[in-house]
């Protein structure tokens, strides 16, 4: 009571204090909401140190864009595109802006061929939608391009290691640092340039009425087969035919092997014969997943008809 009794006497006292209070309440509320900024601005949890994946040149592991944490092995035996005639897709003849750049897509297929950097792209948009409708698959041999006909052919060769892939086209990109294409992981395998994340290549467009001509290698001349006998360790294979003379078993593979050396010499450098209580089975393997597998077996299904069955 007698402080509030002296300020009340002496207004030039009260306005100073006055003066003082709302100084120290200003600087305290900023104090405050600078903590809540600080809070809402950083997610709970959220970590200072660098990421595990760090932004490789090119894009490799961009954003954690990486393989899967198990990737499906024998990806050496995933064949390449295979060059069809197919109605192109209108719908991404539309021009159109990405990152503030206007692309105008081709509406035709002509000859193209250019040269530039190649990227990839992976697990990041894995299952996911590409520009054709189709569903992204990481595991598959397609391509996006900002321009190409969408769906299209080309052929892609590093300039530098000399290896040469057929990817189909049916996404769209890249739209940045002037990449040239986005390759699928599992494409960027084959062309040895996932740990770089990008590397110069040339991409050239295959025609409809080139596809035969334009192997990504000649075939080769494959080995005799050896007959395996059932003592081996491997066990998950698939089984294409069987056979009780090994006469016949071998005059199959011959057929099988010419049927596969144009296109498929990855599979056929997987297939043999092997022996099982005098039964001789033509096989493609071994295989350590069934996934990798029913993966071969798809594809020899859709392209030259044949249906193998998994062993184990």
């Amino acid at each position: 009571m007698a402080t509030a009794k002296i300020y009340s006497n002496n207004p030039r006292l009260v306005s100073s204090w006055f003066i003082l209070w709302l100084i120290a309440f200003y600087l305290t509320g900023c104090s405050n909401t600078g903590t809540i900024v600080g809070k809402s601005s950083k997610q709970p949890g959220a970590s200072t140190s660098q990421p595990s994946h760090t932004n490789k040149r090119g894009g490799g592991y961009y954003l954690d864009d990486g393989p899967e944490t198990n990737p499906p092995i024998h990806l050496d035996a995933v064949v390449n595109a295979i060059p069809k005639a197919e109605p192109l897709r209108s719908a991404n003849m539309k021009r159109y802006s990405a990152l503030g750049k206007t692309y105008v897509p081709m509406t035709k297929l002509v000859p193209y061929r250019t040269r530039g950097t190649a990227s990839w792209y992976g697990k990041r948009f894995h299952g996911k939608n590409t520009a054709s409708g189709e569903i992204y698959n990481m595991y598959a041999m397609t391509a996006a391009h900002p321009t190409l006909p969408i769906p299209s052919y080309v052929r892609v060769t590093h300039l530098q290691n000399g290896k040469s892939i057929i990817v189909r086209v049916n996404d769209r990109g890249p739209f940045i640092d002037n990449r040239l294409i986005d390759l699928s992981y599992v494409a960027a395998h084959k062309l040895d340039m996932l740990a770089d994340g990008s590397a110069p290549v040339e991409v050239e467009i295959i025609l409809p009425h080139q596809s035969s001509a334009n192997r990504v290698t000649p075939p080769q001349t494959l080995p005799a087969s050896t007959v395996m006998h059932s003592d081996d360790n491997e066990t998950t294979y698939l089984q294409v035919a069987a056979f009780s003379a090994s006469e016949n078993a071998q005059n199959y593979f011959d057929r099988f092997q010419s049927q596969l050396q144009a296109e498929f010499q990855d599979i056929a450098r997987l297939s043999r014969i092997r022996e099982t209580n005098g039964l001789y089975r033509v096989l493609i393997g071994p295989f350590t997943d069934e996934k990798s597998a029913r993966q071969i077996a798809s594809v020899l299904l859709d392209s030259i008809g044949t249906q193998p069955i998994l062993l184990k």
